[in-house]
């Protein structure tokens, strides 16, 4: 079965490397385009791309997923699949090429947390499991018939680092046996719930990782843990923009306006939310690097 994979960042390359390793027929990997990046504006490439040249595979990397040329370069590739992870809206002259059709892995239990950032949202919005979804492609982003879906607790102290990776293991898993299924001809099609109130996963800005202290201590750490370590909620500290990655609830009984903080210049900081305080445990304040909560405030005698 010839396979065409689709994807661009970290977390496609484990599914990648699975399927490779599997000896599944993988014959070329479409990608993102070179883009300059760091100090120097150098050409970067992709992480999926830096691993399908370490494997040999062919690269593709259209600007523009309509080119004529670059659909008649894929049409030449003869695919009897595509799978996508983690890339970007395709039109369905590209995904409806295939014979047996293409399928994506999403990481969230479908229908719930639809876009752009499914692991974020599930951890800022509290929930205690998660997992990845294989479903087919139709007009509708993450729409389509469901074909697996594997769960994956979250703890209380899980930060998105930490979810992304598992999710990241478990989704390599799980487009192996769905291209293992899909080869054998046997594997479920099953439409997604639309009675369900379906919560959704927009993409994150920087307007929305800013932390409001008038919500609930515990909805302002979910907040926190579901953007660290990237992109990072952040508040103002001294007239500057400070990065805030691990929080915790704090036993305070004092009376203050949500977003004051208190501190005692060596063990904690403190700030107050609508019904409670929370301790920042690592932090990063713009110009410095990111620290524990002792390291930082002896670096700030005086200036709290």
């Amino acid at each position: 079965m010839r396979i065409i994979f689709l994807g661009t960042p970290e977390f496609a390359v484990e599914s990648l490397r699975v399927l490779v390793e599997n000896q599944c027929n993988v014959v070329a990997v479409v990608t993102a385009p070179d883009k300059p990046a760091g100090r120097g504006q150098q050409l970067q490439q992709s992480p999926v791309k830096q691993y399908a040249v370490s494997a040999g595979i062919p690269v593709l990397q259209p600007e523009k997923l309509k080119n004529p040329e670059f659909l008649e370069e894929l049409k030449n590739y003869q695919a009897d699949l595509q799978v996508i992870v983690a890339f970007r809206m395709l039109p369905e002259v590209v995904w409806n090429m295939p014979r047996l059709g293409t399928f994506n892995l999403h990481a969230s239990l479908l229908p719930q947390y639809r876009g752009a950032a499914p692991i974020n949202w599930a951890i800022m919005n509290g929930e205690t499991e998660t997992g990845v979804t294989t479903f087919f492609l139709q007009h509708e982003i993450d729409t389509g018939p469901l074909i697996f879906q594997e769960k994956e607790p979250i703890s209380y102290n899980d930060t998105v680092g930490e979810v992304y990776e598992r999710l990241m293991n478990l989704g390599g898993t799980l487009v192996l046996k769905t291209v293992r299924a899909i080869e054998s001809g046997e594997y479920p099609q099953i439409p997604q719930s639309e009675t369900e109130e379906i919560k959704m996963a927009p993409k994150i800005f920087r307007e929305t990782c800013e932390i409001q202290w008038n919500k609930p201590s515990e909805q302002v750490r979910n907040h926190i843990r579901g953007l660290s370590p990237y992109p990072a909620a952040w508040t103002t500290l001294l007239g500057k923009t400070c990065k805030i990655y691990r929080a915790s609830v704090a036993e305070v009984n004092e009376i203050a306006e949500p977003g004051t903080y208190r501190t005692d210049h060596k063990t904690y900081l403190q700030f107050k939310t609508k019904e409670g305080w929370l301790a920042i445990d690592e932090l990063q304040l713009e110009g410095k690097k990111r620290m524990g909560i002792e390291e930082f405030l002896r670096g700030m005698q005086g200036k709290l």
